[in-house]
């Protein structure tokens, strides 16, 4: 069979020998299976099964069988439900539909293909050799369309779009990544594909080295593989992006709902302290009245940089501390790095040893290498365990009080050697499904360390309270890690060039799956300057995880350094989030059921508007705000694309005038040029927005004094949700929840507002709802709750707003505002 000229440079440019790598080739037999059917080929099985009318799994091995496999990434209930698919075999292929999409096989060279259910090709393997292995590596080629654009793999440190660019998976301590730097922090080997509206993904389940080539090797075609391992891919059909996202969090699972603490203001140092400067701290946010919730301590907290201990110098009663801080409203969270001391009389080391549950050096000894402590070694997580034995080192922080754990270093990090981790012989033992385990080599288990290490930790927290939702944040992930723990996007720099590359990463990271995300607003490397940390605190406000963090040895990083005017803006974004946290907190309920991320790039929201579909320089904030930040320290004016439909200013609940053309895009939207000045940051609502607000508190542990407060925006599909618990517990599955829906609709002569009777048995801190209507016609003629009339409404003329208070009610209740 001849080969596909560009396929045959890849090949030749991967190996000198072209003759080592084998394709899979045609099909010899097919064999029907649940869900799909199982082809031989003359060197392979290649098994393709439906797993729900919208995810197929793709297997493929060597030799006549199938092993049998375990999942780091993929949970056990993934609530699909496998469809009838009733294979049909023709002379040149086997085609079989889930209902939804249609997958055929053609048997030369057991070409893979995904159609629409009206035939259009989604994703189909090259024409030639779409396999082919070399040796344990192996690599599959698809065909890639010209006018198609691909999102995900986690953090990569580049546009949004990954078009015309390559990328490893391989998780690394990335110390002064800048853009481009590849590999960082993650492996998530999952893309969505987007053409024409119409969204797919792909997630190659495999741990060991991977990469992943969307045309830079060559126009013609996309890649993936990798240096071992299975190959092992599922395909998501959406044609809606969120969807193919709802599959994928549903195969590897969702983020568990948080704590309300951790949507919070969060101020971080590496490091603070003594005690007496961690007092300071927590004193002038609360001094300020700059609304706050947690204060992070890194290594310097610890007994000579060694994890499950205190530095009593530093620290005398750090048990006080920690009371002390709780009855102020501040949570603490500490940093807790993976390896431990290489020390006798160290409890954790002594524990360990004894339990035989630290890595081996392929002769058996136990693996020591430099890290924060010094000589150090490193538990064994792959092993339930040593991951059970790990969760109960964190009785003592948890007896003290503390609320968080912050796993940093889990890529795993080595100090003193040029691969910043551990030898890929390392050995790791695998607990292996129905009992016993089995012995393999780092060079499998590298990106799965981090993930392993906050399964240990969550799982810990968990049993030792399991009452109180746990806070873990990770710099390390693998696909799935989203259901242990929150991620930043590492050590980023104080410039305005990473400030930059915020949106595309935590846009990236959220279309991988992972919801709970930010970075170390201000920058880790170095001291910004005034108007850079204020710019950054203003998105920050914005961004599902808002922490500020800063490295040892630079200038202070509070919100009050560098003066009265830039603490007051920074203070107003952070009240901003603040007001905002019942619309945040109901958004993050959503995705924990939906994995939709809270930050979003626009063509989640606006999947046909080709107009938007690869802008990562402004983000939805749900479905309801749009944010477009100012993100270069230059002066000139910059642009700002919204969506087709109407538009509100979220500052003044003006609505946006459509400007006349050009400044419409070809699709229908407005393009406008903003000119903020430092103390602003533009912010739109999409028209159709319904948007809760809560009065100002200083901490999540205040209750708010006053009614919840609904911004009404009309527009087509008026709606909006509101969603409360106690915040705290797993209460909420059992019923104990808030939930209310709110629909408004719009006539010549009136405007309603519907909200539901809520559902769930919680009862929330409100007592009244306050409704302020945007876009009015002006002054009404009457204002009506049911069929009583209110006389107790404001019009704003200067904001064109109507506001009026009711009563909460657990009956559906209609406001008509007549005209």
């Amino acid at each position: 069979m001849k080969i596909a000229t560009a396929v045959l440079l890849v090949l030749m440019s991967a190996t000198p020998l072209l003759s080592q790598w084998q394709s899979v080739g045609d099909v010899n037999s097919v064999t029907h299976v649940p869900g799909g059917i199982e082809l031989r080929t003359s060197g392979a099985t290649v098994r393709v099964t439906a797993l729900s009318p919208s995810v197929v799994r793709v297997r493929y091995a060597k030799g006549d069988s199938l092993p049998k496999r375990d999942s780091f990434a993929v949970v056990e209930n993934t609530g699909f439900t496998a469809p009838s698919t009733n294979p049909k075999e023709s002379a040149d292929a086997i085609e079989f539909s889930t209902g939804k999409l249609i997958v055929r096989v053609e048997k030369a060279s057991a070409r893979v293909v995904f159609l629409s259910p009206d035939n259009k090709v989604m994703l189909q393997d090259h024409p030639n050799y779409p396999v082919v292995w070399n040796g344990s590596e192996f690599r599959v080629y698809k065909s890639m369309p010209a006018d198609e654009h691909y999102f995900g793999l986690g953090d990569k440190a580049g546009p949004l779009d990954h078009r015309d660019s390559a990328f490893t998976m391989w998780n690394m301590d990335a110390f002064g990544w800048q853009q481009g730097t590849d590999p960082v922090y993650k492996s998530i080997p999952f893309f969505i594909g987007m053409r024409g509206g119409a969204a797919y993904g792909v997630f190659l389940d495999n741990t060991w080295r991977s990469s992943f080539d969307f045309g830079k090797q060559s126009r013609d075609y996309l890649s993936f593989g990798s240096d071992g391992g299975d190959l092992d891919y599922y395909f998501f059909y959406g044609p809606d992006p969120k969807q193919v996202i709802s599959d994928y969090t549903a195969l590897t699972g969702r983020m568990p709902l948080p704590p309300l603490f951790a949507l919070g203001f969060q101020q971080s140092r590496y490091s603070y302290y003594p005690e007496s400067r961690v007092r300071r701290i927590a004193s002038e946010l609360r001094k300020r009245k700059i609304p706050a919730d947690v204060i992070y301590l890194d290594i310097h907290y610890l007994d000579r940089f060694t994890p499950f201990t205190l530095n009593k110098e530093y620290f005398p009663d750090f048990a006080k501390m920690v009371g002390d801080l709780a009855q102020q409203n501040l949570k603490v969270v500490t940093i807790v790095d993976l390896h431990l001391a290489n020390r006798k009389g160290y409890r954790p080391f002594e524990e360990g040893a004894a339990g035989d549950h630290f890595l081996k050096d392929p002769d058996g000894s136990t693996y020591v290498a430099p890290v924060w402590p010094g000589p150090s070694v490193f538990p064994d997580f792959t092993r339930e365990a040593t991951r059970r034995w790990f969760g109960t080192l964190y009785r003592e922080l948890v007896g003290m009080g503390v609320r968080g754990i912050w796993n940093d270093m889990n890529e795993p990090a080595i100090f003193e050697t040029p691969t910043k981790t551990m030898p890929l012989d390392t050995v790791h033992r695998v607990d292996v499904s129905g009992g016993g385990e089995r012995k393999t080599s780092h060079r499998e288990i590298h990106n799965v360390v981090g993930h392993e290490n906050v399964h240990a930790t969550y799982d810990g927290l968990l049993k030792l309270q399991p009452d109180s939702r746990p806070f873990v944040l990770t710099r390390a992930a693998f696909a799935g890690s989203q259901r242990y723990a929150a991620t930043w996007t590492g050590d980023n720099q104080a410039t305005w060039s990473h400030y930059g590359m915020t949106l595309p990463t935590l846009l990236s990271l959220g279309l991988s799956g992972y919801t709970f995300v930010g970075n170390d607003v201000g920058g880790f490397d170095g001291s910004p300057t005034a108007d850079l940390l204020t710019r950054w605190m203003q998105v920050g406000a914005f961004t599902p995880l808002f922490r500020n963090h800063t490295a040892f040895g630079t200038r202070d990083q509070e919100p009050w350094v560098h003066g009265p005017e830039h603490e007051a803006i920074r203070r107003r974004f952070i009240e901003a989030r603040y007001r905002l946290l019942p619309y945040i907190y109901t958004l993050f309920e959503e995705s924990s059921r939906t994995g939709t991320p809270v930050m979003r790039p626009l063509f989640l929201e606006f999947p046909k508007e080709q107009d938007v579909a690869t802008i990562g320089t402004q983000f939805m904030f749900g479905p309801g705000l749009l944010v477009a930040p100012k993100l270069t320290e230059m002066l000139d004016p910059y642009p700002i694309v919204l969506p087709k439909g109407d538009w509100y200013d979220y500052w003044t609940g003006l609505r946006v005038e459509h400007p006349a053309s050009p400044a419409r895009t070809p699709g229908g939207g407005t393009r406008l040029t903003a000119e903020p000045s430092l103390g602003e940051m533009p912010v739109f609502v999409r028209a159709g927005a319904i948007i809760p607000h809560q009065p100002l508190v200083q901490s999540t542990e205040e209750t708010p004094n006053g009614p919840l407060e609904l911004r009404v925006y009309p527009g087509s599909n008026c709606n909006g949700t509101v969603y409360a618990d106690d915040g705290k517990s797993f209460e909420y599955r059992k019923g104990q929840f808030f939930r209310q829906r709110f629909t408004c609709d719009l006539t010549p002569k009136s405007i309603q507002v519907d909200m539901s009777a809520p559902t769930g048995s919680f009862v929330p801190w409100w007592k009244q709802v306050a409704l302020t209507i945007y876009g009015t016609q002006g002054a009404p003629k009457e204002v009506k709750l049911g069929t009583r009339l209110l006389s107790d409404w404001k019009y704003d003329p200067a904001s064109k707003s109507l506001s009026v208070t009711v009563p909460v009610s657990r009956e559906k209740m209609e406001l008509t505002v007549g005209y």
